[in-house]
């Protein structure tokens, strides 16, 4: 897509009410985190999903058994609070709600909120109403492929919105955790890792809920 092309399609996003203050569509996928990319064996042996807290049983499924969890489909819109908006991305994974309301997990009535644990001690943070919402994915593949290393394989979070209803209930996308690990149900709230570095708590790119003000 030449410059030309990148504008007038942003013009048709912008008119469609899908762009976000501040945002710019880009065709690219740009790569942004903190520490190294994790490193795994070919088989995934050694990785697993623990989900712990304030649930009635902890469990920890090896991805053998994250491949037999229920799988959806999504297209959503997603947007950096780097200021890029990348439009109809395709995704492939598991619906937390989905794992709720068949018994994959079970919280407690006084659980609130969610952490999301990936590598490196990195989490974020989502009220736990947020992440049952359709927009809210346990992704494993991207464009019909698994997730590269370098974006979050084997899981990642993923928190975007739908074109017909771009304006609510989304978040700016590090509040999807890359490489995760383990999600935490707990009664209060938890700063994430960025979020306890001046960033939003809340994130909502149609706010331009960036920074929190404590830099």
């Amino acid at each position: 897509m030449n410059p030309l092309q990148r504008r007038q399609a942003e013009k048709i996003v912008k008119s469609q009410n899908r762009l976000p203050p501040g945002q710019s569509l880009t065709e690219k996928f740009p790569v942004l985190h903190y520490g190294p990319v994790p490193q795994y064996s070919a088989d995934l042996s050694e990785w697993d999903l623990r989900v712990f807290g304030l649930v009635e049983k902890e469990v920890r499924w090896t991805w053998a058994d994250i491949q037999k969890l229920p799988r959806h489909s999504l297209t959503m819109d997603i947007h950096c609070v780097t200021r890029w908006s990348k439009f109809d991305t395709q995704w492939e994974g598991i619906s937390l709600k989905t794992l709720v309301d068949e018994g994959f997990i079970t919280p407690l009535p006084e659980a609130n909120f969610i952490i999301q644990h990936g590598e490196h001690g990195f989490t974020t943070n989502l009220p736990i109403e947020a992440m049952y919402e359709d927009n809210f994915l346990l992704a494993t593949h991207f464009e019909g492929k698994p997730i590269t290393a370098d974006h979050g394989y084997p899981l990642r979070g993923i928190v975007g919105s739908f074109a017909d209803r771009s304006e609510s209930g989304t978040a700016y996308f590090w509040k999807g955790a890359k490489w995760m690990r383990a999600l935490e149900f707990r009664a209060d709230d938890q700063l994430g890792f960025w979020e306890r570095n001046g960033y939003h708590n809340e994130a909502d790119p149609w706010q331009e809920q960036r920074f929190s003000g404590r830099f």
